[in-house]
């Protein structure tokens, strides 16, 4: 693993440079010479914090006042027929 550094304006123009830096370790993003971002991959920030990979699911039960929606859907009838291709 390696770390890099960059400044906002080098960010700034080539992202996808520090996208590729990320890959193999953390990019330490500056402001005025002093580090005030980091870049990472995302596998490495959930590591570093303990959390998983929001599903779907999770993420839609977290919207505020959804909470008592009631939903069911009827069931969809589908009917396939054969193609007259005379």
């Amino acid at each position: 693993m390696s770390v890099h550094t960059c400044s906002s304006r080098e960010f700034t123009r080539d992202v996808g440079a520090a996208k590729r830096a990320a890959a193999q370790g953390p990019v330490f993003i500056t402001d005025r010479g002093r580090p005030a971002f980091a870049l990472l991959k995302i596998e490495d920030y959930y590591e570093l914090t303990g959390k998983q990979e929001v599903s779907l699911l999770d993420l839609m039960d977290s919207i505020p006042g959804g909470e008592g929606i009631e939903f069911e859907p009827k069931k969809a009838r589908v009917e396939i027929s054969v193609a007259d291709l005379l």
